[in-house]
C-alpha cells in the first residue's frame, strides 16, 4: 500500500500548520534574523496582527496550580491541535508522515531551531530523552508516555539526521500523532540535553558528587528533579532550563513566593504574517495568591488579563457581570468538554481490605450514587444549569449512551436505603453503618480546596449520604497536598474531580472515567498503573472485567480507521455503563471567563479541556495589547 502523507506545509500564502513563506514579502526583511529558525512557523493572527511589548498579567492560585502553566505558557509539543480543536498540525516540527498502516510516524524538526539560550535544538534532544530518560532504566521516567507501546513494545526510535527522526511500532498506532498533541503528553519538546548531561552519570562522571553539593544522595535524584518530566509542578520551577516555549522563566514559581516572571524566548521559532517574530508579549507575569477569593478580588479590580479557572463559577457569574465596566473586562465562552461537573470517585485500590471490598461492590456504589439529589445541587451551586447525569458522552455525539448518562441518577433514598441494608445492615448507636469488621464505616472525601464548586457540592452531598446512614465527611487541602495525597497514594477514602471528555476523538483520548489507563483514573491508581506496566510492583491486577476493557482500548488506539474506532468506543462505553465504576453529578453546561478589554487575538469561544489546554492551542503568543 503507498504511503499516505500527512505531511502540512504553508502554500499559495496561506498560513496553515507550517511550512514555508510564500506569499510574505514582508518577511523578507527578517530572513536574516539569526534567531529565527530556517523555516518559521507562521501564524496567522485571530483579529490583526499585532506589535511586540507589553505584559500580560497573570495570576497562580496555591502551589497545586502550577500544572495550569502548561494552559498559558507551555503548550508547545511537536504537534499541536487547532484552534478550533478539529484537528492536528505541525508546531515545533515542521512537517510529519505516517505510512498507511500507522506503524512508521516520519518528523522533520526545523533546521535553525533553537532553545531559550541559543543552543540548538536537534534530533540529538529527541534521542538524549529516548534513550537516556524515556529508557534508562536507572533514571526511567514514562508517565503519560502510554501511546509509545503497542502490544506492551516501545516504538524503536530511528535518527535519521540532525532534522529527521522515524518511529517504528509493532503493529498500527493510529492515535500517535494525536497523543502527541494532548497536553502534558509530548516531552521531545522539553529535554534540552546540552543542559540535562551535566546532571547525568553517562555524561559526568562527577554527577553524584554534583548531586550531593546539591543535598541529594545520588545523581538520579537530582536528574530527575532538573528534567522535571515526572511532576507537573516541578518542571516549571526551574528557571535555569531551557525551552522552546514562547516566554522563558527568569524567576520561576517557588523561587519568588509573590510573583514569577517569564520573559520572551528570542528564539521561538513563530512570526506572523507581516514578519514580526512571536510572542508579541515581551513578558508574562504571575502574581501568585493565596485562595481563589483573593483572585476574584485581583480580577474584579482589573489586575489579571485574562482568567478562566477557579474564578469563572456559576455563583461568581452575576458579581463579575456587574464589574465589567469598572474591571475593564468581557466575558468570552468555554465550550464544556467534561465528562461531568463533578465526578465521585470511590478508591476501588484502598489498602484496607475491608473498604475496599465494600468499595468494589456495584451495588453499593449505586446506592451512594440514587442517595444524591442532584436536582438540589444543580439549581444551589450550578444555578439551575445542567440536568442529571453520570460521566458521560454528550447528548447528540455518535458515541452517545443513554444507559451510562442517565442510569442511577434518579433521586431514591429508598432504594439506597434498600441497598446499604443488604451490604451494611448494622448500625451504632448514632445511627452509622458498621463494617463488616464491626467499625463505624466513614468515608472522607479528600478535596483539593481550590474547586469552590466541588466544596459548595459536597456541603449538600455529605448530608444525603449521612441521612442513609453513612459517615460521610469532607476534607479539603491544598492542591499539593491533594496531589500527594490522592494521586501518588493509596490510603485515600474517595475524591471528586471533573475533567475526561464527552464526545468524539476527545473522549477516545482521554476515557479515565470508563478504563482506568492512566494517572488521571485517580479512583483505581493500582489498575491504571498494570495497564501501563503491568510488572512495576505497586501495579494491581484487576478484575477480569476491567482487564477487558483494558485490551480493548489497546485495540481501539491500534486502529487508524475511524469506523472502527467508533465501534470499538461505543462497546466500551457499554461495557463502562455495565460496571459504573464512578459516579457524578450533570454533564457540563458552557463556561465562561472573563479577559480584558484592550487584549487582542482572544478566542470569543473556545473548549474547555485540559487535553485541548485551554488557553494553550488558541496561541497565546499572538495575544497583545491594543
Amino acid at each position: 500500500m503507498a504511503e499516505i502523507s500527512r505531511r502540512l506545509f504553508l502554500a499559495s500564502g496561506t498560513a496553515l500548520a507550517g511550512g514555508g513563506l510564500a506569499g510574505f514579502p514582508a518577511f523578507a526583511q527578517e530572513r536574516t534574523n539569526p534567531n529565527l529558525p530556517d523555516n518559521p512557523l507562521v501564524i496567522t493572527p485571530t483579529e490583526r496582527p499585532g506589535q511586540q511589548g507589553g505584559t500580560w498579567n497573570h495570576a497562580l492560585v496555591g502551589g497545586g496550580s502550577l500544572s495550569m502553566l502548561l494552559r498559558y505558557q507551555g503548550y508547545e509539543p511537536l504537534l499541536r491541535f487547532n484552534p478550533d480543536w478539529s484537528g492536528i498540525e505541525p508546531n515545533v516540527a515542521e512537517s510529519y508522515d505516517v505510512n498507511a498502516d500507522s506503524t512508521e510516524y516520519t518528523f522533520t524538526l526545523r533546521r535553525g531551531h533553537r532553545w531559550s539560550d541559543g543552543a540548538p535544538y536537534t534530533t540529538e534532544d529527541i534521542r538524549f530523552w529516548y534513550e537516556d530518560i524515556f529508557q534508562d532504566p536507572d533514571a526511567p521516567s514514562s508517565l503519560g508516555q502510554q501511546h509509545w507501546y503497542v502490544d506492551g513494545e516501545v516504538g524503536q526510535l530511528e535518527i535519521i539526521d540532525d532534522v529527521t527522526f522515524k518511529v517504528r511500532f509493532k503493529g498500527p498506532n493510529g492515535f500517535f500523532a494525536q497523543q502527541i498533541a494532548w497536553a502534558q503528553q509530548d516531552t521531545m519538546t522539553r529535554v534540552p540535553a546540552h543542559y540535562l548531561k551535566q546532571f547525568h552519570l553517562k555524561y559526568n562522571p562527577d554527577a553524584n558528587a554534583l548531586a550531593q553539593q546539591r543535598g541529594m544522595q545520588s545523581w538520579i535524584a537530582l536528574f530527575q528533579r532538573e528534567h522535571g518530566l515526572d511532576q507537573d509542578n516541578v518542571f516549571y520551577q526551574n528557571s535555569n532550563r531551557p525551552t522552546l516555549n514562547a516566554w522563558a522563566f527568569t524567576s520561576a514559581p517557588g523561587e519568588n513566593t509573590e510573583r514569577a516572571i517569564a520573559e520572551r524566548n528570542l528564539y521561538y521559532h513563530k512570526v506572523d504574517t507581516e514578519g514580526t517574530q512571536l510572542p508579541y508579549f515581551d513578558r508574562v507575569v504571575y502574581q501568585m495568591v493565596s485562595d481563589p477569593e483573593v483572585l476574584l478580588l485581583k480580577t474584579l479590580q482589573g489586575e489579571i488579563d485574562m482568567m478562566d479557572q477557579y474564578i469563572a463559577t456559576p455563583t461568581n457569574k452575576p458579581v463579575l457581570f456587574d464589574a465589567q465596566d469598572t474591571g475593564n473586562f468581557r466575558f468570552y465562552t468555554l465550550r464544556e468538554t467534561a465528562a461531568n461537573v463533578m465526578v465521585f470517585q470511590l478508591n476501588l485500590n484502598h489498602t484496607d481490605p475491608v473498604k475496599n471490598e465494600l468499595f468494589n461492590t456495584r451495588d453499593f456504589r449505586e446506592a451512594l450514587s440514587v442517595a444524591i439529589d442532584r436536582e438540589a445541587l444543580i439549581d444551589a451551586v450550578l444555578v439551575g444549569q445542567g440536568a442529571p447525569a453520570q460521566p458521560s458522552i454528550a447528548e447528540g455525539d455518535p458515541l452517545y449512551n443513554e444507559r451510562l448518562a442517565k442510569q442511577h441518577t434518579e433521586y431514591d433514598p429508598a432504594r439506597a436505603i434498600e441497598l446499604l441494608d443488604s451490604l451494611l445492615p448494622e448500625k451504632d448507636s448514632s445511627g452509622y453503618r458498621l463494617d463488616a469488621s464491626g467499625r463505624r464505616l466513614s468515608i472522607i472525601f479528600e478535596i483539593d480546596q481550590t474547586r469552590t464548586t466541588f466544596i459548595d457540592m459536597f456541603e449538600l452531598a455529605i448530608p444525603m449520604f449521612q441521612a442513609v446512614g453513612l459517615d460521610a465527611q469532607i476534607r479539603t487541602m491544598d492542591r499539593s497536598l491533594w496531589e500527594t495525597r490522592v494521586r501518588n497514594g493509596r490510603e485515600f477514602d474517595a475524591t471528586a474531580h471533573q475533567f475526561g471528555a464527552n464526545s468524539g476523538i476527545a473522549a477516545m483520548l482521554d476515557p479515565r472515567y470508563f478504563i482506568p489507563f492512566n494517572p488521571n483514573a485517580i479512583y483505581a491508581p493500582g489498575w491504571a498503573l498494570y495497564y501501563a506496566s503491568p510488572d512495576n510492583p505497586d501495579a494491581i491486577e484487576p478484575p477480569e472485567g476491567v482487564k477487558l476493557q483494558q485490551q480493548a482500548y489497546r485495540e481501539l488506539l491500534a486502529t487508524g480507521d475511524p469506523a472502527e474506532q467508533q465501534e470499538k468506543m461505543a462497546a466500551i462505553l457499554e461495557r463502562a455503563a455495565d460496571q459504573f465504576l464512578v459516579f457524578g453529578v450533570s454533564l457540563p453546561p458552557d463556561g465562561y471567563g472573563v479577559v480584558k478589554n484592550d487584549m487582542v487575538n482572544t478566542m470569543d469561544v473556545m473548549p474547555n479541556s485540559f487535553g485541548w489546554p485551554t488557553p494553550g492551542p488558541s496561541r497565546p503568543e499572538q495575544f497583545f495589547k491594543a
